[in-house]
């Protein structure tokens, strides 16, 4: 039986939409640029008190940006939440959240990177989440770009089927279950916690920036160690970019991952569009999909 989670009511014309940095901070020009994106959607965004703040690396204090993100999982006018940016800080917030009013009055969260703290605290809590571009992709790329459409088709109810190249390493196979996933490196930092994303019936997507090969390796074989592997139902490798290849491994990244992940009987697939880069495909946290990997294409249908 499938553990879906449930998915907050999606948008409609003319619905107050709100921008926060529950992270680093950021240049306020892009959160105008964000703003007016939204605009064009048809929203009614605003942008959080704090959201353009700043203190050290981050948009203000834990106090100012737990205080945004509260306020707007309480509100009963907000529709959807989306951050502005990843960088570092979601997880100060992770164990000051409340989501008594939040259960009155459900609604999506938006970003990637850094935000997967957040994701993994919805989930925990029930609910789906989209893992999608941020502040900056909706401020710099054009009107029609496809990662901006899809995350738009989503957030207004039309699901959208991905398909993409094969990929020299991929394991063939067809999997159902429920997609869970996100920054590798804050994933593996939640590993022992409360907010750990549970490995049956889950399909597993991962990306990185900024790891070196050896650190991924690890965090892989963490996950097989712990018999998380085994459990999964499919994996999705997304991007991992800006490193260095060390040759600490002797071996390409992937031909790494590939080498650990054989001995299981599972669909996994390889350069998959979601990570940090322009083409990063908007995937719902917590929604039950079915991962197709064949020779001639990777499928993923929600």
């Amino acid at each position: 039986m499938m553990n879906e989670l449930i998915l907050p009511r999606f948008l409609q014309k003319g619905d107050k939409v709100i921008i926060l940095s529950p992270s680093g901070k950021i240049d306020k020009s892009l959160l105008a640029g964000m703003k007016k994106s939204l605009e064009s959607w048809g929203l009614e965004p605003v942008i959080g008190k704090y959201a353009g703040h700043s203190s050290g690396l981050y948009a203000g204090t834990i106090e100012q940006r737990t205080n945004d993100l509260q306020k707007a999982m309480d509100s009963k006018d907000i529709k959807a939440i989306f951050c502005s940016r990843g960088g570092y800080g979601a997880i100060h917030l992770i164990d000051k959240l409340d989501f008594t009013l939040f259960r009155s009055y459900p609604k999506w969260l938006i970003g990637y990177s850094d935000i997967t703290v957040l994701h993994n605290l919805f989930q925990t809590n029930g609910y789906a989440s989209l893992h999608a571009p941020m502040a900056r992709h909706l401020s710099l790329e054009a009107e029609e770009d496809l990662c901006s459409i899809y995350m738009k088709d989503i957030l207004f109810g039309r699901m959208p089927e991905y398909t993409c190249k094969p990929h020299k390493l991929n394991r063939l196979g067809i999997a159902k279950g429920i997609l869970r996933g996100g920054n590798l490196a804050v994933l593996y930092g939640l590993r022992g916690t409360p907010y750990d994303i549970p490995a049956e019936n889950t399909i597993l997507f991962i990306e990185d920036i900024n790891e070196r090969p050896h650190a991924v390796e690890r965090m892989i074989y963490n996950l097989k160690l712990s018999g998380v592997l085994e459990k999964l139902s499919g994996i999705i490798v997304g991007q991992f970019t800006e490193y260095e290849e060390d040759k600490s491994l002797g071996k390409e990244l992937y031909r790494a991952l590939a080498d650990i992940m054989k001995v299981y009987h599972i669909p996994v697939c390889f350069n998959f569009p979601v990570g940090h880069v322009t083409y990063n495909l908007p995937l719902i946290c917590g929604c039950e999909v079915e991962l197709s990997v064949t020779g001639k294409a990777t499928k993923l249908k929600f």
